[in-house]
């Protein structure tokens, strides 16, 4: 890990050191609101983000607050949107976090605002890695059907969707609104990962099947960005037979074809002795030795011997967490991200901080990180988890 001193965003910066929480190289914690923040952060100045943003209408993490009117007025209001005003004493209901819009467009609008940012302050060559879950349409999440510019929506709306709402029960596709606007607003839609969950929150539903996987997206500024594949590989079972030298099947599998072998044919005894002809038993003639081989190119003769390419399909367990945090993804996560998108020494930032993972992912693989949230608990709590991992002598009091 670097111990050097720290040249993030914040040194010389005035806009960004106002909303600076926690400090000490190599990590910085940031308090406001996403947009705002990286509104005040350098062109160019993050290599890598890794962020999982509050998932629409599933979770309120409490920072909603009465503004103005009477202190003492009970602001008899139930559920309280941003904005909404105590009929009463006339308070301003102001919640800065992300998920609670009351439609799910307004969700997405909100995190493109942030993305935009987001592209100001990555690199040309950074990259990004999204992190999303999906939820169903009920009475309290009001999301209407996808419609263009020019007012069609792809056929006649039925039932609730007459009305501009999605009927109960459907599946919203919140992941892939979100990554159809990034994608519209110039992003590289680059990868769509699937993170597998072996053990998913069980559900109580009795007419689909249980939710177990969510997704994670990589953007990129531009065709041509930083990549190593070589630190998530997948080892080989078999390194030695890397080279493509070495055939495994069953017994005798060259000698014997497809007596005691796997369905794909090795030998040509029959054909040797018959050749152009048919077999003793009417099949046609096996092909010559080792034929049914021919490279197609490099790829098709020999695997990298560092190991696989480890696919789009991530199987990661969660993992369980009694913070404050509800909801932090496992530590896995980012920390394949920040291993193949991010260089050595560079910086990582995650504007949805939480309980602080991606910073520790970070900070484990020599990254330096910047984190910013709206909940000075998560903050607190994220520090907490980040101290054991920074150099004794940056370690605060």
């Amino acid at each position: 890990m670097s111990t050097g001193p720290m040249t993030s965003p914040s040194d010389g910066d005035a806009a960004l050191s106002g909303y600076e929480y926690r400090r000490a190289a190599p990590a910085a914690l940031y308090l406001g609101d996403a947009a705002e923040v990286l509104a005040a952060m350098p062109d160019a100045s993050v290599e890598c983000v890794v962020t999982s943003p509050p998932f629409w209408q599933l979770r309120d993490y409490g920072t909603g607050r009465w503004s103005g009117g009477d202190p003492g007025c009970p602001h008899r209001v139930r559920t309280p949107a941003a904005g909404t005003r105590c009929p009463a004493c006339q308070a301003v209901w102001t919640d800065p976090q992300y998920g609670l819009e009351a439609t799910v467009e307004d969700y997405v609008a909100r995190l493109v605002a942030v993305f935009d940012q987001v592209w100001r302050v990555l690199t040309p060559t950074g990259t990004v890695w999204l992190n999303l879950g999906d939820s169903y349409a009920t009475g309290a999440r009001r999301t209407r059907p996808r419609v263009d510019d020019a007012g069609v929506g792809g056929g006649p709306l039925r039932g609730a969707a007459a009305g501009g709402e999605l009927a109960a029960k459907n599946l919203n596709g919140v992941p892939w609104r979100v990554a159809f606007a990034l994608q519209r607003s110039g992003w590289w839609l680059r990868n769509a990962i699937i993170w597998s969950k072996p053990n998913p929150m069980p559900e109580s539903v009795r007419d689909r099947l249980t939710a177990s996987h969510e997704l994670l997206f990589l953007l990129t500024r531009s065709q041509r960005y930083f990549f190593d594949l070589d630190p998530i590989r997948v080892p080989l079972a078999r390194p030695h037979a890397a080279d493509g030298s070495r055939v495994f099947g069953g017994a005798r599998k060259g000698a014997t074809g497809g007596v005691g072998s796997t369905a794909r044919r090795r030998g040509s005894r029959y054909g040797k002795h018959n050749p152009g002809g048919k077999q003793p038993d009417g099949t046609q003639p096996a092909k010559a030795s080792g034929s049914n081989l021919v490279p197609l190119g490099h790829a098709h003769t020999a695997a990298n011997v560092r190991g696989r390419n480890p696919g789009d399909v991530w199987t990661i367990a969660t993992r369980p967490y009694h913070g404050a945090h509800v909801a932090p993804f496992p530590i896995d996560l980012p920390l394949r991200a920040i291993a193949a998108g991010c260089p050595a020494g560079g910086v990582v930032l995650d504007p949805f901080s939480g309980a602080g993972t991606t910073g520790l992912a970070a900070l484990q693989l020599g990254r330096r990180y910047l984190g910013v949230d709206v909940n000075p608990a998560f903050h607190d709590e994220a520090w907490r988890r980040l101290r054991p991992h920074l150099p004794p002598d940056d370690r605060p009091s």
